[in-house]
């Protein structure tokens, strides 16, 4: 997925940790899932205000693909983008990419599509008005 074309207006920094490592040396590529989870939470939490409380929370991944484009080394300082680039009626779409901070050099990009979910009733749901306009204030769109 080509992101360049995109302007990121939320960024978070990652800590690389031994643990994030393969026997090579690089960061595991499941593992790149984990920092795009948690540039989604703190994006979330960015257009919250506040901390996600977990009970509430009424979306749900339903879809994540990932390309790795460079690989990821314990001494890289990196940050994950994140940004909103659409909306179905249940769904939101999401754009990231990992980014080392120092050089912009691209090292993996993620597309994930998020669905509305009611766990009462165990089915998907439509996407709030309330969280759609905070996205388009925060995104400036």
């Amino acid at each position: 997925m080509d992101t360049e074309t995109y302007t990121f207006n939320h960024r978070f920094s990652i800590q690389v940790r031994m643990t994030d490592l393969d026997p090579v040396g690089h960061v595991n590529n499941g593992v790149q899932f984990s920092y795009y989870d948690l540039g989604r939470l703190e994006y979330f939490k960015t257009l919250q205000n506040k901390a996600i409380k977990w009970d509430e929370l009424d979306m749900v991944i339903v879809h994540a693909s990932c390309d790795f484009m460079n690989s990821i080394f314990l001494e890289d300082k990196i940050v994950v983008e994140t940004k909103v680039i659409g909306f179905g009626e249940k769904s939101v779409k999401i754009i990231q990419r990992i980014v080392q901070s120092e050089t912009q050099e691209i090292k993996s990009t993620c597309y994930s599509i998020m669905s509305g979910y009611d766990k009462e009733n165990n089915c998907s749901k439509a996407i709030s008005d309330d969280f759609k306009q905070k996205v388009q204030e925060f995104e400036g769109c």
